[in-house]
């Protein structure tokens, strides 16, 4: 089904989003109104259903603007942010999956003319068979399954026209959060990070940039014993349009349904693989995403979309390691000295030792704290209001604390990782795996041992 053109501009953009939040808004102010006439349990049946048809909201306009508005709704649609009842979770989930799932569509008569205009050539001198369904759709671009003149089964991610535009014009809007988060938290240098969100997802706009990513990583793990990233083709691809081996395989929501020994196998492959880039490779993607693995037949993971990348100085991932060492050892002072010297902490006099190592424990704890732990949609909401949120006990001295920018897309891709695999239910002792990067320890399960033999044999 073809959708109405992409809103490009500022004022439309920010207008739309605005009218969600006030119909938002004004229906829960309704629904508590209401609810002074109905009984407690029947209150709290409306309130809930009122986030699922909120969900529906979010699905219908967020899905239909693209851009970085949409990227925020795909966020939501697998980090369980706590706010809606068990008895309507599934279903909220179900709902807001829509947006990396299914999302509204744009007509194939104007994708193909984004692929011609890059390729300078009809669509049928480009490729031998061409699906017109797409199979995926994204933030910025839909995916579609085609052929080459040479029989290469492959993947083609077109990018939306007007998406540039558009994830500008939300970049433009970013500075009214930006200011917000500056009258929250006056010690952040909100600066900074609005300019480093800025440069990653304007980055995403620009496929060649993408390619170049995804082949170096797939570089990094050719040979690898369960990680599989597919080539480019770079011939085929431009700033626009991104083609590579298309692959196949089982996508999250069926893959919720499998054994718990199937989910914990690939939840320590997810964390494995963005931990591990991160902290073995120094470049990483910052978007882990339900949407952006898939499960091979023959037991590998596939990992897909590189387009929000950050590469990081080894000095940056090394004091991020240093920080889990000292957590993990209790030595709140020199953790305390170390944040300080990092430009986390303006004032260290400000708290006693004992409470930012706690902080630091209450975020971390699932793999700093040697224990098997059975990760939960539960599990990841505490961690993120621990981490950012009002309802957190730490977040008076938060306020107080700095982010420095070339730690931030570390921070959003450790959580994102958790929300993915708290929602398999994994269970695992995440700290012996973890303790292959922190303390080149070795491995301790059966998937690292494979990995290590790896690396030896490749030399990564």
């Amino acid at each position: 089904m073809a959708r109405e053109d992409i809103p490009t501009s500022r004022l439309g953009r920010s207008a739309t989003i605005g009218r969600l939040a006030a119909e938002t808004a004004a229906k829960r102010l309704a629904t508590r109104a209401a609810n002074v006439a109905r009984g407690e349990e029947a209150s709290h049946e409306a309130l809930a259903r009122r986030h699922v048809e909120t969900a529906e909201q979010i699905v219908a306009v967020l899905g239909t603007m693209k851009g970085a508005a949409m990227k925020l709704g795909q966020v939501m649609s697998f980090l369980d942010v706590g706010f809606v009842d068990e008895a309507y979770r599934e279903e909220f989930q179900r709902k807001l999956a829509e947006l990396r799932d299914s999302a509204p569509i744009v007509s194939f008569a104007e994708m193909r003319k984004v692929i011609e205009s890059e390729r300078d050539e009809p669509l049928e001198e480009t490729f031998a068979e061409f699906d017109r369904e797409p199979i995926a759709a994204a933030s910025i671009g839909q995916v579609y399954r085609a052929r080459t003149h040479e029989g290469r089964a492959v993947a083609v991610k077109v990018q939306y026209p007007g998406a540039a535009a558009a994830v500008r014009a939300d970049l433009q809007n970013f500075g009214m959060i930006v200011r917000l988060m500056g009258r929250l938290a006056p010690e952040l240098d909100v600066q900074a990070l609005a300019n480093e969100v800025r440069e990653r997802i304007s980055e995403e706009l620009d496929y060649e940039l993408e390619a170049a990513n995804q082949r170096a990583i797939a570089r990094l793990h050719r040979g690898h014993p369960f990680i599989f990233v597919p080539d480019v083709v770079g011939s085929l691809s431009s700033e626009r349009v991104l083609v590579t081996d298309f692959v196949a395989g089982t996508g999250f929501e069926d893959l919720k349904q499998r054994s718990a020994e199937e989910r914990n196998r690939v939840a320590e492959i997810i964390f494995r693989f963005y931990f591990g880039c991160m902290y073995r490779h120094h470049q990483f993607s910052g978007d882990p995403h339900p949407g952006n693995f898939l499960v091979l037949e023959d037991g590998r993971v596939a990992f897909l979309d590189f387009g929000l990348f950050k590469r990081i100085d080894p000095a940056v991932a090394e004091f991020e390691l240093d920080v889990a060492r000292l957590g993990i050892a209790g030595d709140a002072v020199g953790l305390t000295e170390h944040l300080h010297r990092g430009g986390f902490l303006r004032d260290p006099e400000r708290y006693p030792p004992e409470q930012i190592v706690q902080q630091l424990f209450d975020v971390t704890w699932w793999y700093t704290r040697d224990a098997e732990v059975a990760l939960t949609p539960e599990i990841a909401t505490q961690i993120v209001i621990d981490m950012s949120d009002p309802r957190s006990r730490h977040y008076q001295q938060m306020r107080h604390e700095n982010l420095p920018a070339d730690h931030l897309f570390g921070r959003r891709t450790e959580t994102l990782t958790l929300a993915v695999m708290s929602q398999l239910r994994a269970r695992g002792n995440w700290h012996r795996i973890a303790r292959e990067w922190i303390f080149g320890a070795p491995p301790a399960t059966d998937l690292g041992r494979q990995e290590a033999e790896f690396y030896r044999t490749a030399g990564g």
